[in-house]
């Protein structure tokens, strides 16, 4: 099996750590090869609370996916999300020195790598500058600007940004998990790749992936990232409701919210009940499952309540003609769908990452759980094919390579360093 085939991403989640290993077959198809997981101890809400519970968890999760699909797993792309990820909009501007020539690629990489030098406060740190739209000489818009003549050119960045601390901490639990980081990239972004179409992008649609420690959002519209958030809520709060409302343990509680809950409680009988057993030969506990719905949707409301007022704040919401595209494992919950389209008006449908998975012999790979591993994996192809049709050291207008080729080979260089030593 040639490794240079390989992409390896790990979901670092504030309930699971998954890595999944995937290649491309021939009809460009991305066939999963294995998923390792193991239960994230040491992350709260997409941070790193302790390093070393991190690091083993990396290392178990890892350690399934070498033995699931055969491959000897060093390099990984990463996901980061946690409450401390925050966007914002900015223009940049960049005046071309030789208005002979026509704008090249190294003119939009300069432009590029100066929204990384723009002030933030302290401890802040650019995670990504996506360029949404260029503008040439003030007039002419358009997002694909290379080979056009011009003197100034501008563009609207959407910028990611993401704590210092934080940030070095995930790269930290990943060397020391014996790994080494290709790139790092925003989960939002990654699901996105793996459960929305071109389509829903162009048309205009809210990704929400529903974590166990946080709820990503990104929104696009005419395939352009115009915003992401993350709210800091996710599974995990809704376990904890459960486990404070109905006075169970807390792996009752999971198994109740899983196995019986609902986010719409008009949907379920009132005279219902399920059996807890009780704890070291204490009396059985009778819990109705009317309460239990009644206890998730409060949750439930709150949370879409927060991604409406995102939605909102974006300033897109009558513009997603495609609605709203659940995922993640908070997406499983029954009647999620309808809560989401009774609370924002809005078309809902879950968001399963089959449109570019070969076809696969267990279900498990399809699930919308595994869509930020499964993303991660598409935009590491997607990497790769970058770096590769760039790997001669294409030459632009002035002989140089651009300073954005040169930061996204750096992320690159050792996986070609390993693919070489094989």
């Amino acid at each position: 099996m040639n490794e240079s085939e390989i992409i390896c991403g790990l979901d670092i989640g504030s309930t699971k750590i998954a890595c999944v290993v995937g290649r491309k077959n021939e009809f460009g198809k991305v066939e999963i090869l294995g998923i390792g997981k193991a239960d994230s101890i040491g992350i709260k809400r997409g941070v790193v609370e302790n390093i070393q519970n991190t690091v083993e968890s990396i290392k178990l999760a890892v350690q399934a996916a070498s033995l699931a699909s055969e491959v000897n797993i060093q390099i990984v792309n990463v996901g980061i999300a946690g409450q401390h990820i925050k966007s914002l909009q900015h223009r940049g501007t960049y005046m071309r020195n030789n208005i002979e020539t026509e704008i090249t690629q190294e003119d939009t990489g300069k432009l590029t790598e100066n929204m990384f030098k723009i002030v933030l406060p302290a401890g802040v740190e650019i995670i990504d500058a996506i360029p949404q739209e260029y503008i040439i000489d003030g007039n002419l818009r358009t997002r694909e600007p290379i080979g056009m003549a011009g003197v100034c050119l501008e563009a609207d960045f959407h910028i990611i940004t993401g704590s210092v601390t934080d940030i070095k901490n995930i790269i930290k639990c990943v060397n020391r998990a014996g790994l080494k980081l290709s790139s790092m990239i925003l989960e939002p972004l990654a699901s996105a790749e793996a459960v929305l179409s071109p389509e829903e992008k162009e048309a205009g649609v809210a990704l929400v992936d529903i974590g166990g420690g946080t709820t990503d959002i990104a929104i696009f519209q005419d395939n352009i990232i115009r915003h992401t958030a993350v709210i800091p809520l996710g599974g995990n709060v809704i376990t904890e409701d459960v486990k404070e409302g109905c006075s169970i343990v807390k792996k009752y509680a999971e198994d109740l919210k899983k196995k019986y809950g609902s986010a719409l409680a008009i949907e379920n009988s009132m005279n219902e009940m399920i059996s807890i057993p009780g704890i070291m030969g204490r009396a059985a506990k009778e819990i109705s499952v009317y309460n239990l719905a009644c206890i998730i949707q409060a949750r439930m409301e709150e949370i879409f309540d927060h991604v409406y007022y995102e939605i909102k704040n974006s300033g897109f919401e009558k513009k997603l003609i495609a609605g709203i595209v659940l995922t993640g494992g908070g997406s499983l919950l029954k009647h999620s769908r309808q809560l989401v389209e009774f609370r924002t008006g809005l078309d809902t449908r879950i968001g399963y990452p089959n449109e570019h998975l070969a076809k696969s012999l267990s279900d498990e790979t399809g699930s919308p759980i595994h869509a930020t591993g499964i993303g991660l994996v598409i935009k590491g192809f997607q990497d790769v094919k970058y770096i590769r049709d760039h790997a001669n050291g294409k030459k632009t207008a002035n002989g140089e390579k651009s300073n954005l080729w040169k930061r996204i080979f750096k992320s690159g260089k050792d996986f070609f360093e390993h693919d070489n030593q094989d």
